[in-house]
């Protein structure tokens, strides 16, 4: 069968179903990343509007990927050998995206933690700064998105399938972006939590760029324990929330 037709069988709707939650789930990392890293944007609004738009790009780039998907396919083949160590192009778009998310959280929580408990100054909205924000994100959508493209080519082989998966996963994530930024936004220790679990992301990435293997079922297993543990810190000793930076003092 092609095109649509395919939808009139069960395993495709079973297999849209099981790559739609896939797709959510590995997307996770993605929404924690946005949600800090547009933290530093003046006002609830640019925030939010900087959280859709990278999610938009995330859709737009694993759609743009579908499209060239006999090429990511291709991708696997090795095109640097080192010492008895090969890398592809797959393996050099993890390593470098894994070296950023590396980079860039440990930096956040040493920024964070340097901080100390002083308010948060109001900040000018700045395009430069919006765009900047902006380009960082699409550089993990990248990363992120090559990766939940190589999964979706491992549950099925219809492209359709692939499309409609991408884009329900993203239009369910843009739907709840924004109450789940803000409640990560919200509590600093969420956001050390987060930013901790970005570098264990990156961390699998380099290590997947080298053939090691790292089930992820064990990292996110391991952030959402760390999470439940939290929430139950937050809720038997309540912390004075962040304030956000359109809060007048």
């Amino acid at each position: 069968m092609n095109g649509w037709e395919i939808f009139t069988t069960p395993d495709a709707w079973i297999a849209l179903a099981t790559l739609t939650f896939l797709e959510i789930v590995l997307g996770v990392d993605n929404i924690i990343f946005i949600s800090i890293l547009t933290s530093k944007l003046p006002g609830k609004k640019q925030q939010r509007r900087a959280r859709v738009l990278g999610l938009g790009m995330a859709m737009i780039v694993r759609l743009i990927f579908l499209l060239g998907i006999s090429y990511i396919i291709r991708a696997t083949d090795p095109i640097i050998t080192f010492r008895g160590i090969s890398l592809s192009i797959k393996d050099l778009i993890l390593l470098l995206g894994g070296l950023f998310l590396l980079a860039k959280s440990t930096s956040e929580i040493h920024e964070k933690v340097t901080s100390g408990s002083a308010p948060v100054k109001s900040i000018k909205f700045s395009r430069e700064r919006f765009n900047a924000i902006v380009w960082q994100v699409m550089m993990l959508d990248i990363v992120f998105s090559f990766d939940s493209i190589l999964t979706a080519i491992g549950l099925t082989e219809h492209v359709v399938i692939m499309a409609v998966a991408v884009i329900i996963s993203i239009v369910i994530m843009i739907l709840f972006i924004n109450v789940i930024g803000d409640f990560i936004v919200r509590y600093p220790t969420l956001q050390i939590l987060g930013l901790s679990f970005l570098i264990l992301i990156g961390t699998m990435l380099v290590a997947e760029a080298f053939h090691v293997h790292v089930p992820k079922g064990y990292i996110y297993f391991a952030f959402f324990y760390a999470f439940m543990v939290e929430m139950i810190n937050l809720r038997i000793r309540p912390v004075q929330p962040q304030k956000s930076s359109d809060e007048k003092p």
